[in-house]
């Protein structure tokens, strides 16, 4: 039988970027700071940097997520301060002798990254995340079409006329958390009748559609087959 390549997936919210890797044929393992309780596979309650220095040794590859909000565009605007974990995260993952992935915004000092647009994938949102890659791994970059469909402000649900989601936090209702998982492709973190709609609407904010990570996934499960990365 063949062994299931695994994927250690940092910083890992409610599972987005874990359940393309999955689809992508990789068993996952993630972790995060806070409890993640519709995490959709083996989860644990740790600080990333520490658990991978303990245990990226037994995996094959490591998918990172530090937080954003600090180059979100929505920080122009709130001014908070956020840490900004790019570089020891890098360093960790450089050092990891693992093939590896790191996602963030567009803006984030992210290098040479691939970013990847909701069209690409048939998704009626435009969400741009950046994919920086490391440990001889590599992705190209696919065509990114001009946006030409209309967005729906913030917190209103699509219409004809706006096709298109605006995915952000903000102290939305029920029913745009439901259209909000439609269109990332995240059911399972979908806010049940009577449930927090309040951690649902986090978990969507947050979250990388997964079609995103199935794409990178197929092309590293491959490299990682081939022999074309260091496992």
């Amino acid at each position: 039988m063949t062994r299931r390549l695994r994927i250690l997936d940092l910083f890992s919210c409610a599972g987005g970027a874990a359940m393309g890797y999955y689809r992508a044929g990789f068993e996952v393992v993630g972790v995060d700071i806070s409890p993640q309780p519709r995490y959709p596979f083996e989860h644990h309650v740790a600080d990333a940097i520490g658990f991978a220095l303990s245990h990226g040794h037994e995996f094959d590859a490591i998918h990172a997520s530090p937080p954003c909000q600090s180059f979100s565009t929505l920080n122009a605007y709130n001014k908070k301060s956020y840490p900004d974990l790019i570089a020891p995260v890098r360093e960790l993952l450089e050092t990891s002798g693992r093939p590896w992935v790191m996602e963030n915004v567009p803006q984030a000092p992210l290098r040479d990254p691939v970013v990847l647009c909701g069209p690409m994938f048939g998704l009626t949102v435009y969400r741009h995340r950046g994919f920086e890659t490391g440990g001889r791994f590599t992705l190209p970059q696919p065509e990114h079409a001009r946006h030409v469909a209309l967005c729906a402000r913030n917190g209103y649900l699509p219409t004809v006329e706006r096709s298109f989601m605006t995915i952000s936090g903000g102290a939305h209702s029920r029913a745009w958390q439901l259209a909000a998982c439609d269109a990332m492709g995240v059911p399972w973190m979908k806010a049940p009748a009577g449930g927090d709609v309040k951690l649902g609407i986090r978990e969507v904010c947050e979250a990388i559609p997964p079609a995103y990570t199935q794409w990178i996934g197929a092309r590293l499960a491959t490299a990682l087959t081939v022999g074309a990365v260091a496992a």
